[in-house]
Order: C-alpha cells, then structure tokens, then sequence
C-alpha cells in the first residue's frame, strides 16, 4: 500500500512597507484588502530604521509606532508588525510571496535616484516578488502611464481598494483629520 502523503501549501505572506507615521485606516484598508483578495496567510507592516526618502527625525520614535501597528493589529492574527535594517523594498521584501504598495510608493520605487544606474534599479526591482499595487491618485498607475510601468520581469496585480480611502495620508491625520487615523 502507498503512502498517500500530500504537502500542506507553503503560508502565503506579503510585506507591506512604510514609515506608518501613524498609522491610518488606508493602511489597514490595504493590508485587509490583500488577505482576501491575494488569498495571504499574513501581512507584515514592515517598518524601517532608517526610511528612504524622508528625515527619520522629523517621525516619530520607531518603538511608538511599533506599539501602535502591534495594537491596531492585535484583532486579526493574519497581520503583523515588524522592523527591519532594510531601506530598499527589494531587500525589505526578501522572503516573502507578495509585497504590498501604494502608487505613490511604486513612483519613489521606480526612480532611478535611489539606485546606481537605471540598470541596477532593473535588477533591484526584477528580485521583487509579486508587487500587490494600491491606486493613490493623483498617482498613476501601471498601463496608464509608461512611467508608472513596470520593468520586464516584474509582476503587478492592482488591488481592488475601495476608492473613499485614495486620499487618506498620514501627513494629514498629522496635521489633524483624526478620523484617517486607524485604531
């Protein structure tokens, strides 16, 4: 007689990367949206020491936005919080199946600044896993701008993200509107 012995499926976890300063119900939106959508296991918030692009002493401290990620999180097991050494999203996004961005994220990805050349982006960005893509207009996206496409190799999948969350920031719930602040 033969063993019939299957292997369970592999966990399928995304890591959605960002400054979270603070946290905002877009984010949350995101990270919900691409369990259900993308059939995740788990979501990881993933927040850098040091964030590419923007003055790390103008946010606030790392540990108080980890405690309040790890809060907001604490009612569904399938989300995470983590930290990482990591700026780049290539290297954030090492291990896991999908990663997941905002349009405006997928622009800072895409330009060349933050690489040596346009070539070493090409290969960065080719070492990505499936790129789970949020719209943000003014943002745009890949098929409607040549700019916002991406490189051979690359996959995209865009989210189906409700539309009332597009222009929720964290800048603005900074600067008061409390109601785009998750909890």
């Amino acid at each position: 007689m033969g063993s019939d012995h299957t292997t369970p499926p592999l966990p399928r976890r995304a890591v959605y990367p960002g400054s979270f300063d603070p946290p905002t119900i877009a984010h949350v939106h995101l990270a919900e949206t691409a369990i259900a959508q993308l059939g995740l296991d788990r979501v990881d918030f993933a927040i850098s020491a040091h964030t590419l692009g923007k003055d790390d002493s103008r946010l606030a401290p790392i540990d108080d936005r980890v405690a309040e990620l790890t809060a907001i999180s604490s009612g569904n097991a399938r989300i995470g919080v983590i930290t990482t050494r990591h700026s780049l999203v290539a290297d954030i996004a090492e291990g896991y199946e999908v990663i997941i961005l905002g349009a405006d994220k997928w622009h800072q990805v895409l330009d060349p600044v933050w690489y040596a050349d346009s070539n070493a982006r090409n290969e960065a960005l080719q070492r990505l896993p499936l790129v789970a893509l949020a719209a943000r207009p003014p943002w745009t996206m890949p098929g409607e701008d040549s700019a916002a496409d991406p490189p051979a190799g690359v996959d995209v999948v865009v989210l189906d993200t409700d539309p009332s969350h597009h222009p929720v920031s964290a800048t603005d719930v900074r600067a008061g509107r409390e109601e785009w602040r998750a909890k």
